[in-house]
């Protein structure tokens, strides 16, 4: 958080999570107390804001200039702020966000980790400004950038200021951002284009699409200014049909740009014209590969081309593209304005700047944070997440969606660049983090990642199409009990051959979270096929519930709450589940007072019955 021109303000989150869990009605309230109070309309403003991060907190209210926080605050809580907090300056204790550790109130956000240990310069604007008042974005230095780059500066020079910089593309193989732009500047073929890949469809991964609607101004200019710096005169916003508050605002936020001269003819009295225009994706997640991207937005089927040429040489309509992520063009302002030195001081040799990373999974701290390259997972998961929730221990984190690897706790050291990931066999990607516990299994989690990929292959080439396929099919059988020997070698063997020959990035990498798990992880494959066991109790053909007839009173209640029917039982008699009705919900092992019913591992008459009511104090998986 950082203070604005008018530090009487009260933000509330208008970030999609936020929006999805009724900070639209809490607007809406906050609104009318201080409008409707004579002598809180003159003191405060209510701004909307976009995401301000801490998602697991929505709704979130902020008052400044205090920096207090209230979290999940509902439309009935906002008479008491404004009574209390902002008539009286006294907090509302009960709406304070508690630290799941100390259990302590934090009033502000200068006390709560999650904030203080992050370093914002993407984000430095979400949660504090407006995003659909383009005054705000001005007023923090916004579009001084393109002024500097179209008056002051050649193309030459720009492209050599991103370069030194260190910027490598946020989108997932890190490819340096100058160079790329500096080969399009190089290739003569006129028109050419600049397009920003806001395609983001990883599981769990909202980080573009948090940017787009709570700064679309900065990607706006980040854009202009490629665009200058290559000789584009035309730009694309590629975003999915998903978004519809960053669709929203980005489209606002280009109208306002175009109609104060930021956008269109001669910009800032320049020889420079540009203007941009949105494509709105249908979801495929093919497209967010460069190549089938700019075949979606020629209105063809969106499938990958061989490479090279590549888009810089040869890219839309067969003209020269440059195209970068969100991430990556929200970052250029901030290098124009603040030099290359200062962007190359932060971070790692090799990987320089910050990252911004979407926490999502079994963590205390659910939303996006932006830290310097080379932060560690440690540092990411337990310092800002704030850890594994309900006494739990971390088992893995997958990093880069469903392309990328699970990384065992051993490693959680690991300084988070691209080499260091690489090296792990997880990759950076958009920045998505799915955390992971004890009670997750991890042929599961390779089989649920596959069931992605292999269903949106677009399957133009056969190593992808076939390879996903029979990888799946062999995980399903695994998990479903039914694998046989040899089943790990062939998937590994499968995964080698598909990583190796596919046409294009989807491909290459979609055999990621299967390799990754087979080398920290194989323990647990053996375990499925050689013991018919599934080590964490989650496939469900691996364990199936009993009642101990020891500690069975009949109250029935178990056989009440059944949504299968599958319990059968006199009252005051032991009762027995039907094992070929039961679907394995775990609803009676929360409704057994008398911790009866166990979760009994491995094939029927090779299990072990797991603790009854460690079961019932944990929750089924």
């Amino acid at each position: 958080m950082q203070d604005t021109k008018k530090a009487a303000r009260i933000y509330v989150c208008g970030g999609q999570g936020c929006v999805s869990s009724g900070c639209r009605n809490v607007l809406a309230a906050m609104r009318k107390a201080v409008f409707q109070d004579p002598v809180l309309s003159g003191k405060y403003q209510v701004v909307e804001t976009g995401c301000i991060g801490s998602c697991d907190l929505g709704p979130v209210v902020v008052v400044e200039p205090e920096k207090t926080l209230y979290a999940k605050v509902k439309e009935e809580d906002v008479p008491e702020i404004a009574a209390e907090h902002l008539r009286q300056g006294k907090p509302v204790e009960r709406l304070l966000y508690v630290d799941p550790l100390t259990k302590r109130s934090l009033r502000t956000v200068d006390e709560m980790p999650f904030f203080t240990l992050q370093k914002k310069i993407v984000l430095q604007n979400c949660g504090i400004i407006d995003p659909t008042n383009v005054d705000e974005y001005i007023q923090n230095r916004g579009y001084d950038a393109l002024r500097k780059a179209v008056t002051q500066m050649t193309p030459e020079a720009v492209i050599e200021i991103i370069k030194a910089s260190g910027l490598r593309g946020r989108g997932g193989a890190g490819f340096p951002t100058g160079r790329k732009w500096e080969f399009a500047r190089g290739y003569s073929g006129r028109p050419k284009y600049v397009v920003c890949n806001a395609d983001e469809g990883d599981p769990g991964a909202f980080m573009d699409r948090s940017i787009l609607e709570g700064d679309p101004h900065r990607v706006i200019e980040g854009m202009a200014i490629a665009a200058y710096a290559i000789g584009a005169e035309k730009g694309y916003f590629y975003v999915r049909a998903e978004y519809p508050l960053a669709l929203e605002r980005l489209e606002l936020a280009i109208d306002q740009a175009r109609s104060l001269g930021f956008l269109g003819e001669h910009l800032f009295g320049s020889g420079f014209s540009f203007d941009a225009e949105i494509r709105v994706g249908a979801g495929a997640f093919v497209c967010g590969e460069e190549t089938a991207l700019l075949a979606s937005i020629e209105g063809k089927r969106g499938t990958p081309r061989p490479r090279p040429p590549f888009p810089a040489e040869k890219g839309l309509w067969g003209r020269p593209t440059v195209i970068n992520n969100v991430e990556t063009l929200a970052n250029v302002p901030a290098i124009l304005l603040n030099g290359a030195e200062w962007f190359a001081s932060i971070g790692t040799e090799k990987s320089k700047g910050t990252k911004v990373f979407a926490l999502a999974g079994k963590i205390v701290n659910t939303g996006l944070v932006e830290v310097p390259m080379g932060t560690t997972l440690r540092e990411i998961i337990f310092d800002i997440g704030g850890g594994i929730p309900n006494g739990k221990t971390f088992k893995a984190v997958q990093t880069g969606g469903p392309s990328g690897g699970c990384i065992p706790a051993e490693f959680l050291d690991t300084p988070v660049d691209y080499e260091s990931l690489s090296k792990l066999g997880a990759i950076m990607g958009s920045g998505g983090m799915v955390i992971m516990d004890e009670e997750t299994c991890m042929v599961d989690v390779a089989r649920f990642f596959l069931e992605f990929t292999a269903d949106e292959s677009c399957g133009k080439c056969t190593p992808c199409r076939e390879g996903t396929s029979q990888m799946l099919a062999i995980l399903k059988r695994i998990t479903g009990g039914k694998g046989k020997p040899g089943d790990i070698e062939r998937l590994e063997r499968l995964a080698n051959l598909v990583k190796a020959s596919a046409l294009c990035g989807l491909g290459q990498t979609a055999p990621n979270p299967v390799l990754s798990t087979l080398k920290y992880f194989r323990h647990e494959y053996e375990a499925h096929v050689y013991e018919g066991v599934c080590p964490a109790g989650v496939c469900k053909s691996l364990f199936r519930y009993e009642i101990d007839p020891s500690l069975c009173t009949g109250c029935g209640a178990c056989r009440r709450a059944c949504p299968a029917g599958a319990i059968s039982g006199e009252i005051k008699k032991p009762h027995v589940i039907d094992q070929e009705e039961c679907t394995k919900c775990g609803t009676c092992v929360q409704k057994c007072k008398f911790a009866a019913i166990s979760k009994v591992t491995g094939k029927k008459g090779e299990g072990v019955a797991t603790d009854a009511t460690t079961e019932k104090k944990k929750g089924v998986a």
